[in-house]
């Protein structure tokens, strides 16, 4: 499990970091809008995500992408609108600080992301004879 939370944040910080080069450093200045800049951003991302999280993360080689590439892309999605609703509404509902928010809701969905990727989208089916 150390190893598997390990390799979650190095793959995790490694795609925030991508999607945030992408948006930032190459699709904006070439003239995109800023948030259609963030859509591609989040979708390189997410392909670093994948892969990253697929072998050294969850080590589930053995899963066919038919079936953990859809799944996980609906994870990611999920944690994105999760991440939104739960910041809107500790902003809205609260009085905690903008950061503090943020921090309670990036913790929230890093766990409720990993939760979802080793027992649903990385995991193996099971086998029927």
């Amino acid at each position: 499990m150390k190893r598997q939370l390990f390799w979650f944040g190095v793959v995790g910080v490694s795609a925030m970091l991508l999607h945030f080069a992408l948006v930032t450093l190459v699709l904006v200045p070439l003239g995109a809008p800023p948030l259609a800049a963030n859509v591609l951003g989040f979708l390189g991302a997410f392909q670093l995500s994948y892969w990253g999280h697929r072998r050294f993360t969850f080590e589930a080689r053995h899963v066919p992408h038919r079936q953990a590439l859809p799944r996980f892309f609906g994870v990611a999605c999920l944690s994105f609108c999760v991440n939104e609703a739960m910041y809107f509404a500790l902003l809205r509902f609260t009085a905690l600080d903008y950061r503090v928010s943020l921090a309670i809701v990036l913790f929230a969905v890093a766990a409720l992301t990993f939760l979802l990727g080793k027992l649903w989208a990385f995991a193996s089916l099971p086998q029927t004879n």
